[in-house]
């Protein structure tokens, strides 16, 4: 199978941006977003936390203008990890995870 990158599949819709929106109506959940950014032939892990309607990652400087694409570099995300808020050491939080970038487009899959 053909991989499509978030650029190229999505010219129109920012997914990030959506799922902001979204993790901004539902506060007790976290989802954390994994991947990679092409850059010059090779891959960099890429990983955005959203929460309460902001993103973070761990990995790359993100846009904060809302004007902006949050991710400036071509990118992929491979993978969708949801959890309950707010993570500690001692619970398991987590509920699901899906590699399909839809899934969580819809709101009823946060809860």
């Amino acid at each position: 199978m053909e991989e499509t990158l978030a650029s190229q599949k999505m010219p129109d819709i920012d997914l990030i941006n959506n799922l902001e929106k979204i993790s901004s109506e539902i506060p007790n959940r976290i989802l954390k977003l994994e991947g990679y950014i092409l850059k010059e032939n090779h891959k960099e892990q890429l990983e955005i936390l959203i929460f309460k309607g902001f993103s973070s990652s761990t990995t790359h400087p993100i846009e904060i203008d809302l004007e902006k694409k949050v991710i400036a570099f071509t990118y992929k995300i491979t993978n969708f990890k949801l959890f309950k808020a707010p993570l500690t050491e001692k619970k398991d939080n987590f509920i699901r995870e899906n590699k399909n970038s839809a899934f969580f487009l819809n709101q009823k899959n946060w809860i």
